[in-house]
This record gives structure tokens, C-alpha cells and sequence, in this order.
């Protein structure tokens, strides 16, 4: 919300200098984003008449200028802007000034002709970013008159940055009201008359949309001057909002927006054809907008429409067809009240922006139509004259937003500020907002008005109340009493210890949207269950993501276009489905990876990242919990996301937790990964179980260690093996590893030989050679009937 200080100060009495309301206004929760002075700087710029306009006798674009500035002499002015022409008023910067720009004025020459000043843009004065051409002052603009005391200078565009449950700040009069409680002085409204009715034609309006449209008001003007020029004070408060002028109609729907927080619109009221209808888009309707561009709607979208076509996006943006042109004469005006469900949410699928968009989405005030509509009609009877018709409405009233009186209690609000506000105090502040406050025994009863949407309990009440006392005028106590600590339980690693491990092993913490795009779910196939958003912030952006994995994939994507070759990312994270109610949220730990499986280095030769690797580290992170035979790899039922043959699922306790793999080259290639990429997935709960440390004397008695190699089919996985011996021998195993692999000439095809370690102990007693072949003799019986290998000579 970007406003005239100037303005502001009209409509309430403000007893205090710039640099106080910025603080105040701040301190009340409407932050000042930036103040931009305006006006300084103009000492020796006045109006000025172009009396005549002649070429440069040596430059093409220049010409010059015969100025009248009121010093009786004629001056010489060189001018290159493309405006600049005989009978046009413009600021005239005379020798001696400067310019807030820095430029000093003197005498010239340019290309060999004299210039006594410069006529200047609306840039080189500060007031605005147009340097197009001069800045055209009105044809009545007195000569001579300097050219702060004519704009009403001295002034600052000041920005807030309202947080969306105020809309009642984005116009001036709500505005007014929120400074004049905070100041205690007087809101001035401007007093809105009803315009006199001198013609009967009207329009039909019919309402279609149900609660999405409970109200609807329009009105005709005939006959209005096309070329009517907007007044300056208008025009000046305009492009102190942000907002340049336009010409006369547009112009004055854009003032009576800003004004009152009311958007309205006007239609060329001949391009019309029958009634008004508020309506549902249908399904492949098309409509062309203001800014050119073409929105393909669905019945997701609200539209104004007549007869027989599709004329506005309702709230949000109106038609190229409908709109008012330099030769408009009659104007259908709009001014109407839209739920904000009905607008939240559509500007952006259209990749929009809209002031009346992000007025209706917050919410405006049902009773404001009328009241803006009567302003609008005045203000344009006024400056491009005509015949206003009666006012065309239409409403449902069952849907309208209903005032409700809210309970303040006296001790309740003592409680919360930790001061003591007196009742007339608290009286007088409600009020001041436009409540309407009814003393009850223990406190107020108060019914806010109806353009304050973010009134509807208590504590909104209480904060209003801190808000005008003053946050700073509460005094800060340092919180009392013992905390108690929760205790870590030993039994769950604490998430910071993955984090660390994973950092340890070469990988950097990411942190992805938890929301992403529909489409790129559908890409990975994990679009089962997603949870779509009521209101996304952008179509990349639309449902909640069912892994980390997509999110993570991306990032390592952005990385190899930026000439990263070796990437490892993680993320801690929550994915999301659909529930019964609520979404199902289950924590994860992801990681993707790929490059080189080492850091550029010397000591040995570079290779790619494979499989292994990230197994590695992945059964890195579940040895931290100290209960390695919990764990399991399988191939079965993996997800269509891997590689098929290089991909693996993780078990734990015998339930599936995760998945690890290279993505499918299919995958990879939609998602322009360049490289292979490898991805982990895994529950976190799974990952933190952890036994609880036991500590245990150092056994007396040494390990014997034997080595078995057994041939055995290509298909059994290292897994099986692992467990078989295990089972066999128990607690007589106190380690078992793999130290060779091998398949080629001497073994048949599909067939592979695998070496093992076998580290055995017995605690009790030192291990003699009979029992260290005892339990090798056992762990090869096992392997022959549960695996199918046999022991190679």
C-alpha cells in the first residue's frame, strides 16, 4: 500500500512530523517499508509556457524553445525531449537551481545555441520514474508559479507493507481511522454525496454464483467527454500511489480504490449486449485481458459476463473487448462485493497481479459498493461530465458477512499485557477504530465494523488494544519459575547425529520446498496421494511432496548446471499424504549423489560413484544405532523410480522402512540430471532406534579367525548369506565380512564365488583349532541347505 503523506494528513489530524508517524505506524503493526521524499530540491523550478518550439539549426532532435516563466523576458531553452511544442506548460529549472538529481543550472551552449535553464521530465525532478518527455502541467497552470507551491510540496510516498488479515489499511479512509486511534485526533472521511439521477437507462443484473457474489451494484453514465482531462490533484495523488494516470475514467476507479479500499470497473457500456451475469466459468472458456494476454478459465473462476460473452475475470482483471477506450462515451460502472474464497489463489494460476486482486483475496468491505459507487459517479460527472442512471443492484443477502459483538474481558486483558489499561482508556481506543463498545460487569462488548474481517475473538480485541496503547509502553518482565528439561532417551538417536554423520561422509544439508509441482510427482510416479493446495503460490508449487527424493533431485540439478560435478545432498524432512483428515506427515533422511566417489585427489585413480558407495553410506548411518543384524537388503518390490537392476530395498526388523539405487535412466533423462545419479530414502523413526548402550569387560580371550570361500548362484544376495551364518553360530560369531568376489572362467555362468571372514569367540574359555572347525563345519552345512553354495577347494 503506497499513499501520499500529504493525503493521509487530510483526512486525519496528525500533531506530529514525518519522521514520528513513520515510527508509530510501524510500532502499530503496519510496517513502513520505505518513505520517498518528494519535492525537495525545487528551489528556482517554475511553471513555465512553451510559446513557440522551433528545430535546432544543427541537431535533428533538439529544438528550440521560446519559454515564458514569468520574468517578463522570453527565455531560450534547448529541449530534446520529443514533447516538448508550442502552448505546453512544463517545469522550468532556472539558472541557479539544483536539481534533486545533482545537476546544477547555468547558462549554455548546445551545439552552438544558447540556453538559459532546462525544461525538465518528471525523473529529473524526483516526482516520478518517467523521463519519456517533459511533465505536462494542466493548460490553467499558472506562469511563474513556482512549482512546489503548485503540486502541493513539500510531500513523501510513503509504502507500507500491511500483513494480509489488514486489508482495511489498503485505502486511505481505513487508514485514517487506524492513524487517528493511534494519534488520538479525528478521522476525516470525505463526505460522499449521491449523485443527482438525469437519465433512466439501466442493465439487468443477475446473480449466478451463489456466496461467491452476494453482492452487485452498476451503473450507467451517458455521454461522458472522452477527452476530459484528469485534474491534477487527482493525477498527482495517483502517481504518489504508484499508479500512473491513465485518462478519466480509469482513473477515477483507480482513486475511489486507493480512497476507500472499494476496486471497481468501468465497462464501454456500447460493447455491452443484455443483462449483467455473475457466473461460473464454463469449462474451455476463453477471455482476452486488460493486459493482453489470454486466460483459458475452468469453473474454478468467476466471471462477469453479459449475453452472450464473457466480459471480466471477476476480482481479479477485466476484457479487452469490454474496455473503456480514448473514445468511450457511455460506461457501464461496476462496484461489487466478492467473497475472498471465490478470488484467493486465481490471479496466480494466471501468473497475474492485480490491485483488485490482492484487495478481494484479503477481503473488502460488503458495505463499501454503494458508497464507492456513488463516489466514483460524482467524481466522473465532475471532471468528464454526462448523465448518471439509476444505480442497477443485485444481492443475496443470506450471504452476506454478518457483524458479530465479541466479549473483552477486563482481567483477561490485564492478564495477556501485564498492565493495567484504564476502561475509559480501552473505551476510547476500541472507538476510535470504528467499534461500536458496550460496557458489560466484567469488561466490553464489541462489535467491530464491518470493514475489520480480522476481528472475531477475544485476543484480536486485546491486540488492538496493545497496538494503540503502544507496544512500548507495556513493560518487559523476565519470565519466572523453573524450566524442566525433557530428558533424551537412549533409546533414540537425536537427529543432529545423522545430520553429522552424513556431513562426515562428504555430504552438504539441503532444505527443499515441502511443496512441489504436480507435474514433477507424475514425472517420479509418487503422485498417489499427494495433497493438493487450496491456494498455491505458483503452479510449481500446487500440492505437498510424497518424498524428499523429487525436491533433493532438482537441487542436484540446479548444482551440475552450475558446473558442480560432484554433488552429495541431504535432507531431514517430513513428506506428506492424504489422510482420512489431516495430511499424513512421516519423517525421512534423503540423499542423492553423484561424480566422482572421491574429491579430486592424488592418491588413487579417479572412478564414478557407484552403488556400493552410497550403500556405504547408508549402512554407515544405520550402525549408529548399534544393532546391525536388525538390518537387510532385498531387490524385491522396488519402486519404478530406480534402476531395475542397480537399486535395493531396506529392512529393518523385516518391515520395509526404505530404498537406495541409481534413478532410472528414463527419470534421469526427464530430468536433464546429466550423470547418474544415486538416491537414498529412508524413514527417520527407523533410522533413530537405537539400543541402549551396554557397556561390557573386554573378553580375556582371543578371536581365531577362518576364512570360507563358497561358489553359490549369482541371484543370492550377500544378505541371505550374512543371515544364514549368523543363525548358525550365534553368539560364537563375533564378526563376519566379505573380502572377495569373483565371477568369470573357471565358475559357470550365472554362478559367483564369495570369500568371507569369520571372526569366532567364546567369552568363557579360549577357542581350541577343533572348535574354531566345529563352527566353520556348521557354518558351511547352513550355507549348502539354506543357500544352495558350496565350499570351494
Amino acid at each position: 500500500m503506497k499513499f501520499s503523506e500529504n493525503w493521509l494528513r487530510e483526512l486525519v489530524g496528525i500533531p506530529a512530523d514525518r519522521a514520528t508517524l513513520v515510527e508509530r505506524l510501524t510500532m502499530a503493526g503496519l510496517e513502513v517499508e520505505s518513505v520517498t521524499a518528494l519535492g525537495a530540491g525545487l528551489d528556482g523550478v517554475v511553471v513555465a509556457e512553451i510559446v513557440e518550439a522551433r528545430p535546432h539549426p544543427d541537431a535533428d532532435r533538439l529544438r528550440v524553445c521560446t519559454v515564458q516563466a514569468g520574468q517578463g523576458t522570453p527565455l531560450q531553452i534547448v529541449c530534446g525531449a520529443p514533447n516538448a511544442r508550442a502552448g505546453l506548460k512544463a517545469p522550468l529549472a532556472t539558472i541557479g537551481a539544483s536539481l534533486p538529481n545533482g545537476i546544477a543550472i547555468k547558462a549554455a551552449k548546445l551545439r552552438g545555441v544558447e540556453s538559459q535553464g532546462m525544461l525538465c521530465s518528471a525523473r529529473e525532478l524526483g516526482l516520478d520514474a518517467d523521463a519519456s518527455g517533459l511533465l505536462e502541467l494542466p493548460a490553467d497552470a499558472p506562469v511563474g508559479t513556482p512549482l512546489a507551491r503548485y503540486l502541493g510540496l513539500p510531500d513523501a510516498s510513503i509504502e507500507l507493507k500491511l500483513t494480509p488479515n489488514r486489508p482495511d489499511c489498503l485505502g486511505m479512509v481505513g487508514l485514517a481511522y487506524d492513524v487517528a486511534a493511534q494519534f488520538g485526533s479525528a478521522a476525516r472521511p470525505p463526505q460522499v454525496e449521491v449523485a443527482p439521477v438525469a437519465g433512466s437507462a439501466r442493465r439487468g443484473i443477475r446473480l449466478e454464483a451463489g456466496a461467491d457474489c452476494p453482492r452487485y451494484l452498476g451503473r450507467m453514465i451517458a455521454g461522458i467527454d472522452p477527452a476530459a482531462a484528469t485534474p491534477l490533484w487527482l493525477a498527482e495523488r495517483l502517481r504518489r500511489a504508484g499508479l500512473r494516470p491513465l485518462g478519466a475514467v480509469v482513473d477515477v476507479t483507480n482513486y475511489v480504490m486507493l480512497e476507500l479500499g472499494q476496486p471497481l470497473h468501468a465497462f464501454d457500456d456500447d460493447r455491452l449486449d443484455g443483462d449483467i451475469v455473475v457466473r461460473r466459468a464454463r469449462a474451455g472458456e476463453t477471455l482476452t485481458l486488460l493486459d493482453g494476454s489470454e486466460a483459458k478459465l475452468d469453473d474454478g473462476f468467476l466471471l462477469i459476463a453479459d449475453a452472450t460473452q464473457p466480459l471480466a475475470l471477476a476480482g481479479v482483471m477485466g476484457g479487452m473487448d469490454s474496455r473503456v477506450t480514448a473514445g468511450t462515451r457511455n460506461v457501464f460502472l461496476e462496484s461489487a462485493h466478492f467473497a475472498p474464497p471465490a478470488i484467493m489463489g486465481r490471479a496466480r494460476r494466471l501468473g497475474l497481479s492485480s490491485d483488485a486482486a490482492h484487495r478481494f483475496e484479503r477481503g473488502v468491505d460488503p458495505e463499501l459498493p454503494r458508497l464507492a459507487l456513488e463516489r466514483a459517479t460524482t467524481l466522473l460527472l465532475a471532471i468528464a461530465g454526462g448523465s448518471a442512471g439509476p444505480v442497477c443492484a443485485a444481492e443475496r443477502a443470506q450471504d452476506l458477512p454478518t457483524r458479530t459483538a465479541v466479549p473483552l474481558r477486563r482481567a483477561r486483558l490485564a492478564r495477556v499485557l501485564g498492565v493495567e489499561v484504564a476502561d475509559a482508556d480501552v473505551a476510547r481506543m476500541l472507538a476510535a477504530l470504528g467499534m461500536a463498545v458496550e460496557a458489560t460487569g466484567d469488561g466490553w462488548r464489541v462489535t467491530p465494523p464491518s470493514r475489520r474481517f480480522d476481528i472475531e475473538r477475544e485476543e484480536d480485541l486485546i491486540e488492538e488494544v496493545a497496538r494503540i496503547h503502544g507496544y512500548a509502553r507495556i513493560p518487559t518482565h523476565v519470565p519466572a519459575g523453573a524450566f524442566a528439561l525433557a530428558p533424551e532417551s537412549e533409546s533414540r538417536l537425536p537427529d543432529a547425529a545423522l545430520r553429522e554423520q552424513l556431513a562426515a561422509r562428504g555430504y552438504q544439508e539441503a532444505i527443499c520446498y515441502a511443496f512441489v509441482g504436480a507435474d514433477l510427482l507424475k514425472a517420479w510416479q509418487l503422485d498417489a496421494g499427494a495433497v493438493a493446495l487450496a491456494n498455491p503460490l505458483s503452479a510449481d508449487l500446487a500440492v505437498m511432496r510424497t518424498s524428499l527424493l523429487p525436491g533433493l533431485a532438482q537441487a542436484l540439478a540446479a548444482n551440475r548446471n552450475r558446473q558442480q560435478a560432484r554433488v552429495r545432498l541431504f535432507e531431514v524432512g517430513r513428506s506428506f499424504h492424504a489422510g482420512g483428515g489431516a495430511p499424513l506427515e512421516t519423517a525421512r533422511v534423503a540423499a542423492v549423489a553423484c561424480g566422482e566417489a572421491a574429491a579430486e585427489q592424488w592418491g588413487e585413480p579417479a572412478r564414478a560413484t557407484d552403488f556400493f558407495d552410497l550403500k556405504g553410506d547408508l549402512q554407515s548411518l544405520c550402525a549408529l544405532g548399534g544393532a546391525p543384524q536388525a538390518w537387510r537388503f532385498d531387490g524385491e518390490d522396488l519402486p519404478a523410480w530406480l534402476h531395475p537392476g542397480r537399486g535395493a530395498r531396506l529392512l529393518r526388523d523385516g518391515r520395509p522402512v526404505g530404498f537406495l539405487g541409481a534413478l532410472h535412466p528414463r527419470l534421469a533423462r526427464a530430468l536433464d540430471l546429466g550423470a547418474d545419479a544415486y538416491v537414498f530414502e529412508v524413514e527417520l523413526d527407523a533410522l533413530a532406534q537405537r539400543r541402549v548402550p551396554r557397556a561390557e569387560a573386554v573378553s580375556r580371550y582371543p578371536t581365531v579367525r577362518r576364512d570360507i570361500a563358497v561358489e553359490l548362484a549369482e541371484e543370492v544376495a550377500w544378505g541371505a548369506l550374512e543371515a544364514t551364518v549368523r543363525a548358525a553360530l550365534g553368539e560364537a560369531l563375533a564378526d563376519l565380512f566379505v573380502f572377495d568376489r569373483y565371477s568369470g572362467p573357471g565358475l559357470g555362468d550365472g554362478r559367483k564365488s564369495v570369500a568371507m571372514g569369520l571372526i569366532l569367540q567364546d567369552r568363557s574359555r579360549t577357542l581350541t583349532d577343533e572348535d574354531a572347525d566345529r563352527h566353520v563345519a556348521r557354518a558351511i552345512v547352513a550355507l549348502e541347505r539354506d543357500c544352495g553354495a558350496k565350499l570351494r577347494g
